[in-house]
């Protein structure tokens, strides 16, 4: 259960994924961009491509690794909320992926970070 003034585990999960990203030479854009279509967890660009990101943490693998919550209803919803991005920046013609960060806390040792390149493809499907 969440203390008072406790960061949500999300949250967390977000912050570490942002460094660890920088660490790997992307440019943390914006996090949580937000629209009618859906979430983007982070934002940000590698040698000239932007990269959406999405984020999954977990305190145990009880429900399955972090990367099984990325279904294709969740990559339809990304996808949307990329486009809506594209379009309102005026980037619709910069090339672009879509990425995974997979966190997963365990006891007292220090996260697991890991990442997918290109985790996923545009989807348009309903």
């Amino acid at each position: 259960m969440k203390q008072t003034g406790e960061i949500p585990l999300g949250q967390q999960g977000e912050t570490l994924a942002s460094r660890y990203l920088s660490r790997q030479g992307y440019r943390v854009i914006l996090r949580n961009y937000r629209t009618k279509q859906g979430e983007i967890d982070i934002v940000a660009e590698e040698q000239g491509v932007l990269v959406f990101v999405e984020v999954k943490t977990r305190r145990s693998q009880q429900c399955g690794h972090p990367f099984e919550a990325v279904t294709p209803a969740k990559c339809r919803q990304i996808s949307k909320a990329a486009l809506q991005y594209l379009a309102e920046t005026g980037r619709e013609g910069q090339p672009a992926r879509f990425d995974v960060v997979a966190i997963s806390f365990s006891g007292e040792n220090a996260p697991v970070v890991e990442l997918v390149k290109n985790a996923f493809d545009l989807s348009y499907g309903v």
